[in-house]
């Protein structure tokens, strides 16, 4: 069966609102929720990619730019953007949308590293991006 609408398979979409038990005493996004549907987003994005088991190896350089509030609508946008053996180095970011003005704010950035995994549980050989040199 051909699907009807084709997703890129380096990309993963996730939305979320943001709810009072998501937040602390300031009503701003927890540090740990954010980082949490950042490494969804990237397990998702990873795992269809390589079509694979995938872990997590890392999370670097994550950036809080600005707080996202209760109420605010949260897009989570993980990209493969590098690829190793059995590496993928997904970059991840949470725009918040105000749902009356749709303003929108890229609010959080970050990188994960997640790795492939075969039957047994070891790193396995992951395809090279579309258009990298092998």
């Amino acid at each position: 069966m051909t699907p009807l609408i084709e997703a890129p398979e380096t990309e993963a979409r996730m939305m979320e609102i943001v709810f009072p038990d998501h937040t602390n005493h300031l009503g701003t996004l927890f540090g740990g929720t954010a980082l949490a549907w950042m490494d969804k987003a990237a397990f998702i994005a990873a795992s269809r990619y390589a079509r694979r088991t995938v872990v997590t190896a890392r999370s670097e350089q994550v950036d809080f730019k600005l707080p996202i509030k209760q109420g605010q609508l949260v897009e989570t946008i993980a990209r493969v953007v590098e690829v190793g053996r059995t590496s993928m180095q997904v970059e991840v970011e949470l725009v918040a949308e105000d749902l009356l003005s749709g303003e929108r704010e890229l609010c959080t950035r970050g990188r994960f590293v997640m790795i492939a995994l075969d039957a047994r549980g070891r790193p396995a050989p992951v395809a090279q991006l579309p258009g990298d040199a092998a």
